[in-house]
């Protein structure tokens, strides 16, 4: 019988971002394929729901409060998943920040600290720390969750689709230099997705309109639609993909 390229058992996950929207559905499906999953976001207890969940579905799953804005935080996360499993085989960065919504030349310094902090600072070294581990362990998988705005920016994003394209090239170079320890660094490219985070642009009916008549599939994606990709840079089917974004858009980009 052939090897399930998809079967996550005896890994350690952790997912950032992972209390609601694509952060919640990829915990999810990490667990489903048998990853015991670190769920983590800034409140723990907005991870409790999820944990729960999972462990009522027969997976496993724990809580693990994590702000990547904070550098104290990422230290004492990556103790204590040293000090608990001993290893990290799988990383995703999701979580993300995007304050400000409105004119390029309106953003204030507030805005655009807060969203440098997490989307490039905390990535970068969530991603050292992870890969620190993953080294000592014969290799892992990260995958960052960048946006289609990191290739062609979107309207009144202009901070956060700038921190986006910072994230696609952090991928490449953190792919290229961590290789020969077996470790492998993708993206995903999310377009439009229903989500709390997305919510500026389902509110405003005049850019969701226009959204949905520049999407060839002609509607929003569901977060679970996301996931399907994450599982496979996680997995050994994609053993041999290393340093690539993966567009996910309804053909938004075409």
């Amino acid at each position: 019988m052939s090897k399930d390229l998809f079967d996550l058992s005896g890994k350690v996950a952790l997912v950032t971002g992972a209390s609601r929207g694509i952060g919640e559905a990829i915990a999810k499906l990490f667990a489903h394929h048998g990853a015991h999953v670190i769920v983590s976001s800034r409140r723990a207890e907005s991870c409790d729901d999820v944990v729960r969940v999972i462990s009522e579905a027969g997976g496993s799953a724990e809580t693990m409060a994590c702000h990547i804005g904070d550098m104290d935080n990422i230290s004492a996360t990556f103790a204590e998943i040293k000090r608990k499993h001993g290893r990290l085989d799988i990383l995703v960065n999701n979580a993300a920040a995007n304050p400000y919504f409105g004119h390029i030349l309106d953003t204030d310094l507030g805005a655009y600290n807060k969203t440098v902090d997490v989307n490039i600072r905390g990535y970068f070294f969530m991603s050292i720390e992870g890969a620190k581990l993953m080294r000592e362990n014969d290799g892992g998988s990260i995958i960052n969750t960048a946006s289609i705005n990191g290739i062609q920016p979107g309207v009144n994003q202009g901070i956060y689709s700038i921190t986006k394209a910072a994230v696609i090239n952090m991928t490449k170079s953190f792919a290229k230099e961590c290789a020969q320890f077996n470790i492998r660094v993708n993206a995903l490219l999310p377009g439009l997705t229903k989500t709390k985070f997305a919510g500026a642009l389902f509110e405003n009916e005049k850019m969701h309109k226009l959204a949905m008549a520049t999407i060839p599939m002609a509607r929003h994606a569901e977060p679970e639609e996301m996931a399907g990709t994450v599982l496979y840079l996680a997995s050994d089917a994609s053993s041999y993909t290393t340093g690539e974004s993966i567009v996910v858009d309804g053909g938004f980009t075409i």
